[in-house]
């Protein structure tokens, strides 16, 4: 029953931040930077208020949880104030979700992704401001499900963990954000609405399999989720929504892996400070790349980064093999 219930946990709330926090809200505002900022602000606040807060980890993961469950009663009419409580529930379940992540295998994991991608992406069409009694049910799921999480997680092997420094998961957000809210404002090249759901599933599925599977070193896997995400972003240049449909999710769902393999190990206390740079200003960023249409800039930075991550390793390799020597 604790691994069942963990895998709904996990997975259903995944979904309600996709499909409410992240685009629901986001779309009902007209992506309204300024509208929806008390979302951020409370977000940020509340990943801090995870760890700030003293008490056992299950009752903050419930309070939070009847917090987001009253505040979605009201969907998607929120003033500032609304807006401000949502973000701070919910961006106070971030961390304290992942944290619960130590307490599952690898297996409970990847299903739990899997049920996490394919209900959002075949509801990512419903239309979003009807959306309030998916957010109640996806939360009420997520609730039952806490009071039967497992006690106690499990012992997480080093060798088990393709670890990632901080830089290059940024950078992995900011890419998959601005092509995600490019992509879902495109109505040219849109492949949730142009009748791609299936192949979309189905690569998500893959690319969870995949990254459970494919044990490579660390700079390979950090180069093939960069290839990757290269191809994507040539296939949405290019207008090739077939390809995109397929190249895309796979990428999405074996970052994502590899992330919350290396953010299952952190600490809560760093935990939160990660959700704030990754899960919000990251991502803010990438929607700010959309909403200025300024995606074909994206590539330019994209460079950057790499040279100076692959200068710096290389610095890095350098210095320990004068210390060997």
């Amino acid at each position: 029953m604790s691994k069942i219930a963990l895998i709904f946990f996990i997975g259903f709330e995944l979904c309600y931040y996709l499909l409410i926090a992240q685009t629901g809200i986001v779309e009902y505002f007209s992506s309204d930077i300024v509208l929806i900022a008390p979302l951020a602000i409370g977000g940020i606040i509340g990943s801090i208020l995870s760890y700030k807060i003293k008490t056992k980890d299950e009752i903050k993961i419930r309070v939070f949880l009847v917090i987001q469950l009253l505040m979605t009663l009201f969907y998607p009419n929120y003033n500032a104030i609304g807006l401000f409580i949502l973000g701070i529930s919910v961006g106070a379940l971030a961390p304290l979700i992942i944290n619960e992540l130590k307490k599952a295998s690898m297996v409970e994991l990847g299903f739990a992704l899997c049920l996490s991608y394919s209900v959002g992406t075949l509801l990512f069409n419903y239309e979003p401001a009807k959306r309030e009694y998916i957010a109640i049910l996806f939360t009420l799921i997520v609730l039952f499900a806490s009071f039967y999480l497992p006690k106690n997680p499990k012992k997480i092997k080093e060798s088990s963990l393709a670890s990632h420094s901080f830089l290059v998961m940024v950078l992995w957000i900011f890419l998959d954000s601005a092509l995600f809210e490019t992509l879902s404002r495109d109505l040219t090249v849109s492949i949730w609405r142009g009748g791609f759901t299936l192949e979309i599933v189905a690569f998500h599925i893959l690319g969870v399999i995949l990254a459970f599977k494919i044990n490579l070193q660390k700079v390979e896997n950090e180069l093939f989720i960069i290839i990757l995400f290269a191809l994507s972003y040539l296939f949405y240049f290019l207008r090739e929504p077939l390809l995109l449909s397929i190249v895309y999710p796979f990428v999405i769902s074996y970052y994502n892996v590899n992330i919350l393999k290396t953010l299952r190990n952190i600490p809560l206390s760093k935990l939160s400070i990660y959700m704030i740079v990754i899960g919000w200003l990251a991502s803010g960023a990438g929607l700010f790349v959309a909403l200025e249409d300024l995606i074909l800039f994206v590539p330019i930075i994209f460079c950057t980064v790499i040279i100076q991550v692959l200068y710096t390793q290389k610095n890095i390799q350098s210095k320990e093999k004068k210390c060997i020597n």
